[in-house]
């Protein structure tokens, strides 16, 4: 029989014990949720909808998205936008979402699990600016009709 330590614990063993980042352990969590009510113009190809601004040193632990039924054959990506509104990567978290779908787990629909624990400025590919940066959906297909987009996002400061 073998036991295993993770990082964390490791850390806390150690003699002197090592400080975990307060990011990975013992944080503070934080919830951005909303619903937004989109046009019919909304929802066609290229557009962007920024749902929530999170700090750069911020690790991403959940997104949940549902919407209504968009129209067309409706799909969209979830992913980083800057501050600035420029991409990082339209579909970090999830490509092609068909719409019309309940609330959604997609943290981890198209990012890989070794990105659990990266902050937001890792998965940016960059050193840390600091600032913000926006979880975003991108339209991939048009859908084009008026509807609900609702969504949970969480994640953990120090």
């Amino acid at each position: 029989m073998t036991t295993r330590n993770s990082p964390l614990v490791t850390n806390t063993a150690a003699s002197p014990i090592v400080m975990n980042d307060a990011a990975l352990l013992g944080g503070v969590k934080r919830v951005a949720q909303g619903t937004m009510e989109l046009l019919a113009g909304d929802s066609t190809d290229n557009d962007v909808i920024f749902f929530a601004a999170v700090p750069s040193q911020a690790t991403i632990t959940s997104i949940i998205i549902g919407s209504d039924t968009l129209g067309g054959s409706c799909t969209f990506n979830v992913g980083l936008h800057t501050e600035a509104g420029v991409v990082v990567d339209e579909d970090y978290f999830a490509s092609l979402v068909a719409d019309a779908g309940a609330m959604t787990e997609l943290r981890y629909e198209a990012a890989a699990i070794e990105t659990t624990g990266l902050k937001v400025f890792e998965m940016a590919g960059v050193d840390d600016p600091g600032g913000l940066y926006y979880v975003s959906a991108t339209f991939a297909a048009d859908g084009g009709t008026a509807g609900t987009m609702s969504f949970i996002i969480e994640y953990v400061v120090n």
